[in-house]
């Protein structure tokens, strides 16, 4: 899974409460560069903001999923230099 697709399925998941402010910075995220710091950035506040997402009875994301994007973020943002 690319940081993109992890963005997407945080944007598909909006409705899920632990989500609030993760789904606007995923949505600002799908439309920046991939190459670009301020996308590396965008993961890293995204990935930061996922930290208590987890899968409900009436969710159809999976933990794996949900494991699977976190991962995808983070390794993203941690290309971030100072």
């Amino acid at each position: 899974m690319s940081a993109k697709d992890a963005m997407r399925l945080i944007v598909q998941h909006q409705e899920m409460p632990a989500l609030n402010y993760a789904v606007n910075y995923a949505k600002a995220g799908i439309y920046m560069d991939e190459n670009s710091r301020d996308f590396q950035v965008q993961c890293l506040y995204t990935a930061n903001n996922i930290a208590n997402w987890r899968p409900t009875k009436n969710s159809t994301v999976t933990k794996e999923e949900i494991l699977e994007a976190r991962k995808a973020l983070k390794r993203e943002g941690s290309c971030v230099r100072s």
